[in-house]
């Protein structure tokens, strides 16, 4: 059995993830195990955050190259998941800013 915390990496915060289209959508983008497949996933984002999911989209980020210096090498490939929930439920705490709430 896989433990939750290698199905579920973190919550991707960025500009795109964020954005009022994703939003109305009720869509939410996690980074997550490499391994984890979308049963576990749909599975983890319940347990986790006592909401019901809807679908589970998930694609593959390959590894850039890097170089430093004369020294080259690569990234690690992760995998990145697009989590909607059903209509009722959301995450929108998880973007509250402390300092707006006082």
């Amino acid at each position: 059995m896989t433990e939750l915390r290698d199905i579920l990496k973190g919550l991707i915060v960025s500009e795109k993830a964020s954005s009022d289209a994703m939003m109305s959508k009720n869509t939410y983008t996690f980074k997550v195990g490499i391994d984890s497949n979308k049963p576990q996933i749909k599975k983890a984002v319940e347990t986790v955050f006592e909401v019901k999911v809807q679908s589970v989209r998930t694609l593959i980020m390959y590894g850039a190259e890097k170089r430093v210096g004369r020294f080259s090498g690569k990234t690690s490939n992760w995998k990145k998941a697009y989590v909607k929930l059903q209509d009722g439920y959301s995450l929108q705490h998880l973007f509250i800013n402390d300092e707006e709430e006082e």
